[in-house]
């Protein structure tokens, strides 16, 4: 398991609290982009959470992302930062 020091990012969302959008993240898994998965960890409720991961570009592993949709069933849409 890799890990990472989370950064202190404010990024003002206007979801509820336990939202994802917003918040910032790490790759885990590569997302190779054109529509093909790979997996994010990020802080949700105090705790360190995986979630499935879109992209409109490839995204390698250990890069910080920001969540910019939730998707449902723990699947969202992300970009770099």
């Amino acid at each position: 398991m890799l890990n990472y020091t989370w950064p202190k990012v404010v990024i003002m969302s206007y979801e509820t609290a336990d939202s994802v959008v917003g918040r910032p993240a790490f790759v885990t898994v590569a997302i190779p982009g054109e529509g093909r998965a790979g997996e994010i960890q990020l802080r949700v409720r105090g705790a360190t959470e995986s979630y499935i991961a879109y992209a409109d570009q490839a995204v390698a592993v250990g890069t910080q992302v920001v969540v910019l949709a939730d998707r449902g069933a723990r699947s969202v849409l992300v970009a770099p930062i």
